[in-house]
């Protein structure tokens, strides 16, 4: 039973207080690395220029977007199916960082698109099924505050993250299926079509994205806890002056 003990909310928050700060340090750590990569060290692109650049940018954000979503979904199904109250606020925790991302998504990629394609958008298959993603999150959050009991919010936003699951692979399968402005994939299982150091800066990026996501939604997390226990024992406690001794 060690390792589920942290399946209590009065157990998690300690956890998540200590983790938190660490994921948002090594954050900082590698965006700043990752950015000077990606700014001052990459080499400049021969079709698009120094334009290219916002991809350090574009592309971890995109790719967050549809990671926390699927993550968001799996808490909301082991909330639904083992009603588990840490499972359904982690979702909840996750769902504004995801909207956050597919927003970054949206806006660099309509700043990629002027110089690239002529246009800031079009309505292409990736863009469309991405901008469907961030009313999916909007969605959840809106349905959620519109709910006072808490557990009916957590079935139907739980119920709508699992309707939307589908159209995370509609955005990844997009540039497959439909002829789309944007380019397939540059970076694959055990090959890449970038220069090396693009690479390696895009993925020091990715992880920094992974955990500043982390970070906030940790936070997040925390701040739900004490809003959703505020009954509880182990919240009086905390509120007396006894948070995190020992």
């Amino acid at each position: 039973m060690g390792g589920f003990k942290y399946a209590a909310p009065a157990q998690f928050y300690p956890l998540a207080g200590k983790m938190a700060p660490w994921f948002a340090a090594a954050a900082a750590v590698l965006g700043v690395v990752g950015l000077v990569i990606g700014l001052y060290v990459a080499p400049i692109d021969v079709t698009q220029k120094d334009s290219y650049r916002i991809i350090f940018i574009h592309v971890p954000a995109a790719w967050m977007s549809m990671f926390l979503y699927v993550v968001m979904a799996f808490w909301g199904a082991l909330a639904l199916g083992l009603n588990t109250r840490l499972s359904a606020m982690m979702a909840q925790a996750i769902a504004p960082t995801g909207a956050l991302m597919t927003a970054l998504a949206l806006w660099t990629g309509a700043f990629w698109g002027k110089p690239t394609w002529g246009t800031y958008w079009a309505w292409d298959a990736r863009m469309t099924s991405e901008l469907i993603l961030l009313f999916l999150y909007l969605g959840i959050i809106a349905l959620r505050n519109a709910i006072d009991d808490p557990r009916r919010a957590d079935k139907a936003c739980g119920v709508l993250a699992l309707v939307g699951v589908i159209n995370v692979p509609i955005i990844y399968m997009s540039v497959r299926w439909w002829n789309t402005l944007h380019q397939g994939a540059s970076i694959q299982a055990g090959k890449s079509s970038i220069d090396a150091i693009m690479l390696w800066g895009m993925l020091i990026m990715v992880f920094a994205f992974w955990f500043y996501s982390i970070a906030v939604i940790l936070i997040r997390l925390r701040a739900i806890m004490l809003e959703r226990e505020a009954g509880s024992a182990w919240v009086a406690r905390l509120t007396e002056g006894g948070e995190e001794r020992g």
